[in-house]
């Protein structure tokens, strides 16, 4: 079964963009580099890593997620970034369809 990860990354200008990828390690490196699948945004705005990360199980769910945060000003989607908690959006999104997954974590997973 195929993993769905909703993500935020922080820009080396503050910014902060939103996506979503089936391999959060393999999309870093593809934002970072700015070559290939890197997003038009990353490619003019470096990303310099996860600031929060969910999984799901579908691209559907993913994508809702994805949207829903969107729409977030910067205040709040700093404030998501912090918590991990998605309450903020739980009148729009079943948030109990996600898992919250540390950005260290996944660091330390794949670099051991």
């Amino acid at each position: 079964m195929i993993m769905y990860y909703t993500y935020m990354l922080r820009c080396e200008d503050g910014s902060v963009y939103t996506g979503i990828t089936t391999d959060p390690a393999r999309r870093l490196e593809e934002h970072r580099s700015g070559r290939g699948k890197a997003a038009g945004y990353t490619r003019s705005h470096r990303a310099e890593g996860f600031i929060a990360l969910w999984s799901c199980r579908d691209r559907s769910l993913a994508s809702i997620l994805e949207y829903r945060i969107k729409t977030l000003d910067k205040r709040k989607k700093e404030s998501l970034a912090i918590s991990g908690s998605l309450e903020i959006l739980s009148g729009s999104i079943a948030i109990n369809e996600y898992t919250y997954v540390s950005p260290q974590m996944l660091t330390k997973t794949n670099n051991t």
